[in-house]
Parts: C-alpha cells; structure tokens; sequence
C-alpha cells in the first residue's frame, strides 16, 4: 500500500521482501493511528539537515510495512506480521532523537512505552482486531516474536529491514538487485538457544552482506549523526520548557507541521537557530569541547549485525568461520570516534532568551 508520490524503489524492495503481498494487511495500514507515522522519517531528521543528501523519503511506515513484510514471508502468520507492523506506532515525531531527549541515545528504547495504549485505544485497530479473533496482548509486543525482533546482533525482521533500508536511502551501498540476492538466501534457522532467528544459506552471500552493512553502520555514530539527533532533541525539549511545544504534540503532529512550529514561533533565537539548522552545511568532532559552537559528547547506539549461517545440520555465527566478515565486524566495534561532536552553530541549550 504505497503512495503515488513516493519513490517507485520503495514498491519493488516491499516485494523482494514479500512476493506474496497479504492483501489483508491494508486494512490495518489504512488506520489513523499508521498512518500517522508515514509523516515520520525513518532518517531521524536528517531528511532536514543540509548535512545530508539522502536519496529519498522513506517513512516509519515504509519500514514498519517492511518489518510486517518480512515476518509474513518467513511466517505466514498473522499475529507476529501484525506485532511487526505495530511496533513503531507510538514512535513520536523525529523518531529516536525523542530518546536523546529522554537521555536514552545509547538503547533507544524510550519511546516504545505508548504501544499497547496507543492500539488499545483505537476503535479502527480494535475493531480489526475483533473482526479477526486477535487479541491485543497477542500483537503489542513484538519482542515476543523472534522473527520480529531480537537482541544485538541476531538477525531479526527489524534489523534486517532498517539496514536494507538505510543502505538504500541513508547511505547509498547496494541496490535492489544486492538485496535481493542477500535476501533469498535467508532460512529460519535455530542459534545458540535453539531459538527461531533468520539465517543466511551460504557463507559468501553472507560475507557479502556484512562487506555491504559494514560500510552502513559508522553512519549511526558518527559525529554528524549525534551532534544532528541532540541538537533536534535539544531543540524541542527547549520548545516545550517555553511552552511552543508539549510531550503530546509529538505524537500527534506530523514532523511537517513542528517544523513550521519551531521556525514560525515567537523566540527568534530558537527559531533562528534551528533554520541554522535546515541551512548546517559543516559539522566536526574533536578530542574537546569547542566554544562558541554547538557541541555534545552524547554516545549513540552502536547498530550491527552477526548472522547466523548454515553448516550441514547446525548454525554457527559468520564471524566464526569467516576471517574477512570477522575483520570487517571488528573494524567496526574497535573503531573509537572523537568524544565531542557539533555543528557549526552558537546554540546553547537550556539557556534560552525569552525573546
């Protein structure tokens, strides 16, 4: 269920994922409450930085149709597909710099606290739910579902889907036809628990993946990414203290429509400084912090992948059996940046003119 005005790729890559569309799940996309987060970017407003170019818009509802997408492939089942396809709905506006608010850039887990008020509370959802004998305690959590989502660095529908996604429109690594050759090769196979987790076939289609999201990864930590997410996070949590914002005005308004409120509001100096923002062409990182610009030393999560492959009749992780992947995984996780990053911007945060 793609719109007109999105890009075509979004289409094609929805079908690599699951040549067998559920018609049935269009209903539930249709609803207000997802509908919602299709005007929320998966990028985290990069989409309005001058810092970034990304090749298009792709929403937190193009993702979270990819995550239902890939659990209906491997699953055909309705109650975890629709776990998937729920388990961003109550992501507020700027999706994750709403957890570096909340001072949890390192989990990114903050914001996942609405989810079963947010479905409970839709008639749309509920009715849907009752009409196909779903409860709601059996498609809120998604976390209960090891297809759906599991721990760093399992492979999981999630995870699986943001790095396809991001490597298609965060930063360009690999096309249609690399995704789809990665993805064909995946099984539901059992790890170290004897737990369900999606699994690569053959080792250089593996190997081949790691060398692609390898190069993804730094993307999420770097000093532009953290100094961009505080700085969103920095700015709206100063919009609230002066009362142009509030905490459920995230989760109603579109990233549209607090744009406009954050440029358009009565305090030149946020509103000044954030169209700096839209503007920003320079960021930097350093070993301290530099005055008279606008600096943080927040950590972000460290987003990576070990699969599991496939050897005879168990599953071991690729960086157990492959010099090359454990190379590039390690380059990876040993890799240290610089402790500050910032924008070439003079925000203080919290100390707010009143005019």
């Amino acid at each position: 269920m793609t719109s007109d005005k999105k890009n075509p790729e979004i289409g094609l890559y929805h079908k690599i994922l699951s040549p067998d569309y559920p018609d049935w799940l269009d209903d539930y996309i249709a609803t207000p409450e997802m509908q919602r987060i299709d005007k929320i970017s998966m990028s985290c407003g990069t989409d309005y930085s001058g810092l970034y170019n990304n090749t298009y818009w792709y929403s937190n509802l193009d993702h979270s149709i990819g995550v239902a997408l890939i659990v209906w492939n491997f699953t055909h089942d309705k109650k975890q597909t629709l776990a998937g396809l729920f388990h961003d709905i109550a992501n507020p506006t700027f999706k994750h710099c709403i957890d570096f608010m909340n001072g949890d850039s390192e989990k990114q887990e903050s914001t996942e606290e609405r989810t079963t008020d947010i479905i409970k509370n839709s008639k749309d959802i509920t009715s849907l739910l009752k009409r196909d004998r779903i409860n709601v305690d059996e498609i809120s959590d998604y976390k209960i579902y090891p297809i759906a989502d599991n721990d760093t660095p399992q492979l999981a529908a999630d995870r699986f889907e943001y790095n396809f996604s991001s490597g298609l429109v965060l930063k360009r690594v690999w096309n249609l036809e690399d995704i789809e050759d990665c993805y064909n090769d995946i099984i539901v196979g059992k790890n170290e628990k004897n737990i369900d987790e999606l699994s690569f076939q053959n080792q250089a289609k593996c190997e081949k993946y790691i060398h692609f999201v390898s190069d993804l990864w730094p993307a999420w930590v770097e000093g532009k990414n953290r100094a961009s997410m505080q700085f969103l996070a920095d700015i709206v949590k100063n919009m609230n203290i002066v009362g142009y914002l509030t905490i459920d005005d995230l989760y109603t308004l579109s990233e549209k429509e607090i744009i406009d409120r954050i440029i358009n509001c009565n305090n030149s100096y946020l509103s000044s400084r954030f169209q700096e923002f839209l503007d920003c062409k320079e960021s930097y990182e350093s070993d301290r912090p530099i005055e008279n610009k606008y600096c943080t030393d927040v950590k972000s999560k460290k987003r990576y992948v070990i699969p599991l492959i496939k050897l005879d009749d168990s599953y071991v992780r690729i960086n157990k059996v492959s010099v090359t992947a454990c190379k590039e995984i390690n380059n990876y996780l040993q890799k240290e940046w610089p402790e500050y990053a910032g924008l070439n911007i003079d925000f203080k945060p919290y100390i707010v003119p009143s005019i």
